[in-house]
């Protein structure tokens, strides 16, 4: 069933034209697309696997499909960012974004994580949870990454992020729009507190930068700072938690208390 899906998708792509096998400038061009910089010059990426490609395939523009059709297993290696290829590679157009587009009650914004595997991580999580919307500073890795693509295991079809120019003043404009804004903060009130976490789940839920946290700006505009407390209280623990298993543990909470 999904190879005769992608024989259909294949028809609809205009960079890999005809059915037949790919050139050595198509390999050279995927290959080319494990940078940011061609990336954004091209307003494509990468993705690999059948079940990603297939994933994304619904709401991404699928512009060059690689499989064992139409390319060798060595010519597949040459495309991957992988240390074991996957088989299927897949070239997408990346998606517009509208900020203003936004409708949704509970949104998640990041500042400045930067490792492309926590970000995957992330989105993926926002996924399960329901969460659509995802706004990022600039200093956020980009979606597009390659390792980040993988690691949303296709989430990245139902999950949009938002990069901004300056994120303290977006959720500045959120806040005046009558959003709360949560941030979690060593300083916080421990969120499992009763009253920490309303029963109407509307707001922004802030996550910082894997080694220094929120911002001083981005900080300023958090309205409800929030404590994921270690167990026991007062023992020596790890001095934080990963930025993933953190946005994990509170939007568990956010849906737990809301439905």
């Amino acid at each position: 069933m999904f190879l005769n899906y992608l024989k259909i998708r294949k028809k609809s792509c205009t960079f890999a034209g005809e059915m037949g096998h790919l050139s050595k400038t198509q390999i050279k061009w995927v290959r080319s697309l494990q940078l940011k910089k061609n990336r954004d010059a091209e307003g494509v990426f990468v993705a690999e696997g059948a079940k990603c490609v297939h994933d994304l395939s619904s709401s991404f523009e699928l512009q060059l499909l690689a499989d064992a059709e139409n390319a060798s297993t060595n010519e597949i290696e040459q495309m991957s960012s992988l240390r074991t290829p996957q088989g299927v590679i897949g070239v997408f157009k990346q998606r517009k974004e509208d900020l203003n587009a936004i409708n949704e009650e509970l949104i998640v914004a990041l500042d400045g994580v930067q490792d492309p595997g926590n970000l995957g991580t992330i989105i993926r999580t926002c996924d399960w949870f329901g969460i659509h919307h995802i706004v990022c500073s600039r200093e956020t890795a980009d979606c597009y990454n390659p390792k980040v693509v993988q690691a949303t295991m296709g989430a990245l079809a139902r999950v949009h992020l938002h990069y901004v120019e300056d994120l303290s003043n977006t959720l500045k404009q959120y806040k005046s729009a009558g959003y709360p804004i949560y941030g979690t903060l060593l300083e916080g009130t421990n969120m499992y507190h009763e009253g920490s976490i309303p029963t109407k789940a509307k707001g922004i839920i802030v996550m910082g930068n894997e080694g220094k946290g929120l911002t001083a700006e981005v900080r300023k505009e958090v309205t409800h700072p929030l404590l994921i407390p270690s167990y026991p209280a007062g023992m020596a623990t790890s001095e934080s938690l990963n930025v993933g298993i953190a946005t994990a543990i509170v939007l568990a909470e956010f849906r737990r208390d809301n439905n």
